[in-house]
């Protein structure tokens, strides 16, 4: 059966939940400068490569990541990404490239990528990471064509995040965000060789930018 797995749906609502007394899950801020501003949660530093802060929420079988995230600050420097990794095995409480076994959903945007064969632009990307300082890009989708649709106004506004993932079968799928019924995805297959996927925590980061995460859709 298919379960729903809001992220942040604890930390983001920290304050309502400490006044009913209701507990928080385990939880991180491992590297960056992370704050709760009202009912969302804010990675403030723009000039941080490596924010990151860690959640303790069991995954197994078939999950839906939701939430939405909106840009603060940032892209001064032509570069700016966030994502999250899924299906941790582990959680290190300071600065790292990797997490742990687990899988990264990056968006990124970078100008002028200093490593050879990097999409130039705005692209996506999957990471399988194998430990805290180790990861593998498996998989790079160039989004430029979509840049001529996304306005100021459109990245300052909370955009919509919904992944719908089967820890099964490995098939992953990212629903597309002007899509208000959630009808058209893009999907892909991470590694078989993993299978089946089961972890213990979840990683929010960003990279050179400011960002809030937030509850709903």
């Amino acid at each position: 059966m298919k379960r729903l797995l809001i992220l942040l749906a604890l930390i983001c609502a920290a304050a309502v939940l400490f006044a009913q007394d209701i507990p928080l899950p385990e939880h991180q801020f491992a590297s960056g400068s992370w704050t709760i501003i009202g009912s969302r949660l804010y990675q403030t530093d723009v000039t941080a490569p490596l924010a990151k802060t860690n959640i303790r929420i069991p995954q197994s079988g078939p999950m839906i990541y939701e939430f939405n995230v909106r840009y603060e600050d940032g892209l001064q420097d032509g570069h700016a990404g966030f994502g999250v990794h899924i299906f941790g095995d582990s959680a290190y409480d300071g600065k790292s490239w990797g997490a742990g076994n687990s899988y990264l959903l990056w968006l990124n945007y970078d100008e002028n990528p200093v490593t050879p064969g990097f999409i130039k632009g705005f692209s996506a990307q999957v990471y399988r990471s194998r430990s805290n300082s180790v990861m593998d890009l498996v998989a790079s989708y160039d989004l430029n064509q979509y840049l001529p649709y996304i306005t100021w106004s459109d990245i300052t506004n909370p955009v919509p995040v919904r992944i719908w993932v089967n820890g099964n079968t490995g098939e992953v799928r990212v629903y597309d965000p002007t899509d208000p019924q959630f009808i058209n995805y893009w999907y892909f297959y991470l590694d078989s060789k993993d299978l089946p996927l089961k972890g213990d925590w979840i990683s929010l980061r960003t990279n050179s930018a400011s960002v809030s995460f937030g509850l709903g859709l």
